[in-house]
């Protein structure tokens, strides 16, 4: 089980019993730091134990992240908009927090070693979680034995181990996301064609399990915690990911292990690229005094760290012009949520859906559509365009950020018919009653969020990982999460700048507590309208973006 140091490190490469040159998976070694031989390690056969962990870990996220502004406007009696910032800088925090986790795994700890220890973390979190939401059932259940009422506010210490829970979760996903997807593509030799193709598959499968995971997560884990059990719903994603990481840990003996000939922190090589381009104005490899100094093997070192900082800089215009997406693609499980529970859920005189359970049909179009797109769209576009990928990751992704505005609009439609039915039927003044209109009106801005996915998403993953230096890749995956993190805090404070604004002096505001006064058709119209800007700067940045593998483009 143990991994050995030369594993970790690959000193020991050159030492080591080398199989047929034709056999072994360059810039990789087995769990005992020998050549990975390509027919005994990697591929399918190890990539599966890997999304097995991933499964259970978008499972367990899921079913928190799904339904957390359920819990926090009910059990613990938030205002939606506090509840709606709340959500969003818990999710922002666990999308950023990647980047922090992706430098200690590519500088210290390694890839495995880093998805042992989230896998730790999440299960100490979700146990915690469970518990804090059994201690404040426990807690309600008494006081209103005690005061013969049903008010009873949740103590400030329970808030705080939520909270302190709550956050414990989030450094986990930000050890477990970008390191084992990067783990997962590390088994396949991009030297190898026919390994090279199907990692080009496995991006998008990936995904197609993973969805199944998460629609199994929003549709059973969202029931249990609404009509059974908070403590249960957070309790049993901490035994699925116990059994996630006895899976994982049997594949050891099977993975490919990535080796750098240069151990030092990729992040620290690219700072001091900065630090001295900042102190000269300019890096002069030929005649700087500073470089001249160097040995033959450090100036090697350092052309390779500026030419690392360059690829890095040019990531960056895509990144920003992609945090409109990262914005909106924060309301599915916050607003979304919300404005579902206004509305007709029953689909029996006795059953009524989840509201966290609509998020459900996101993972059914990417169900659908990932085979559609993996397996008709891919080869009709390969024959057009003499791409082997179909069409390039940047046009992939450019297709999701238009229709991810093409899903707010539909979103900010379907919210005005909605605020008109209140009207009609004279429960504006009622914030409890239901909206007579079915929630399956959500429906279509669900579904095109979904197909959006499949492009944006699997396009960000697929792009951030091709487009960096193989020792950057764990940082590569981290960057795009990165982009759903600043999305949530720069939707957060939106709300809050446009709930400050909006409301006061007995004006109801867009994020009023009474959803049936308030206006998110304004907000959607406006987010519309911010992500055109963006899909605009897009188009303009990715048109003279100069792919760093050829082979991508």
């Amino acid at each position: 089980m143990a991994i050995t140091m030369s594993m970790a490190t690959g000193n020991n490469f050159q030492e080591a019993e080398t199989p047929l040159l034709y056999d072994v998976a360059r810039g990789s070694v087995d769990f005992k730091g020998r050549p990975a031989a390509r027919s005994k390690s990697g591929c399918w056969k190890s990539a599966s134990f890997i999304i097995g962990v991933e499964l259970a870990e978008r499972f367990a996220y899921y079913g928190i992240n799904s339904n957390l502004v359920s819990y926090l406007t009910g059990p613990l009696g938030q205002s939606t908009a506090t509840a709606a910032a709340n959500v969003n800088t818990w999710s922002g925090t666990a999308s950023l927090t990647p980047l922090l986790c992706a430098f200690v795994a590519d500088s210290f700890l390694g890839r495995y070693r880093m998805i042992l220890v989230a896998c730790l973390l999440y299960i100490l979190g979700l146990g915690f979680l469970s518990l804090s939401a059994a201690l404040h059932s426990v807690h309600s259940s008494d006081c209103r034995n005690a005061r013969n009422s049903t008010a009873c506010p949740p103590s400030q210490l329970e808030v705080i181990f939520f909270f302190f829970s709550l956050y414990l979760v989030a450094l986990a996903q930000g050890g477990n996301k970008p390191c084992v997807q990067a783990f997962g593509a590390d088994q396949f030799d991009e030297e190898d064609d026919e390994e090279s193709l199907a990692k080009s598959s496995f991006f998008n499968w990936w995904n197609f399990f993973l969805s199944t995971a998460v629609m199994l997560s929003l549709l059973v884990l969202n029931y249990i915690q609404e009509n059974l059990s908070w403590a249960l719903g957070f309790g049993i994603p901490c035994v699925v990911m116990c059994v996630a990481l006895i899976i994982f840990s049997l594949g050891t003996m099977t993975y490919r292990y990535s080796i750098d000939r240069d151990r030092r922190s990729p992040l620290v090589r690219i700072s001091q690229v900065f630090v001295k381009t900042a102190r000269n104005w300019r890096i002069l490899p030929h005649d700087g005094a500073e470089v001249e100094a160097l040995t033959e093997d450090e100036k090697v070192y350092f052309s390779d760290d500026i030419e690392a900082a360059k690829t890095i800089l040019r990531l960056v215009p895509i990144w920003a012009t992609s945090l409109g997406y990262g914005i909106v693609y924060s309301q599915v499980s916050t607003l979304f949520v919300k404005q579902a529970g206004t509305m007709d859920r029953y689909i029996s005189s006795s059953f009524q859906v989840p509201v966290a359970s609509l998020q459900s049909f996101i993972g059914v179009s990417l169900i659908i559509f990932i085979p559609v797109y993996d397996r008709i769209l891919v080869p009709i576009a390969r024959t057009i365009s003499k791409n082997r990928s179909g069409i390039s990751m940047l046009q992939r992704i450019g297709t999701g950020i238009f229709l991810s505005l093409l899903a707010m609009v539909i979103a900010a439609l379907i919210e005005t018919k909605r605020l008109a039915v209140a009207v009609e039927y004279g429960v504006v003044d009622t914030p409890k009653a239901m909206v007579p209109m079915s929630v399956w009106w959500l429906a279509p801005q669900y579904l095109v969020f979904g197909v959006a996915d499949v492009f944006t998403f699997i396009g960000f993953q697929e792009f951030f990982y091709d487009q960096v230096p193989t020792e950057f890749r764990s940082m590569g995956l981290a960057l795009y999460l990165s982009i759903f993190g600043m999305g949530n805090f720069l939707s957060s404070f939106l709300i809050s700048i446009i709930s400050r604004a909006t409301s006061g002096h007995g004006h109801d505001g867009w994020f009023s507590d009474n959803l049936n006064r308030a206006h998110l058709d304004y907000f959607y119209w406006l987010l519309a309208g911010l992500s055109a800007v963006a899909f605009a700067a897009y188009l303009y940045f990715a048109k003279s973006y100069v792919y760093y593998r050829k082979i991508s483009v």
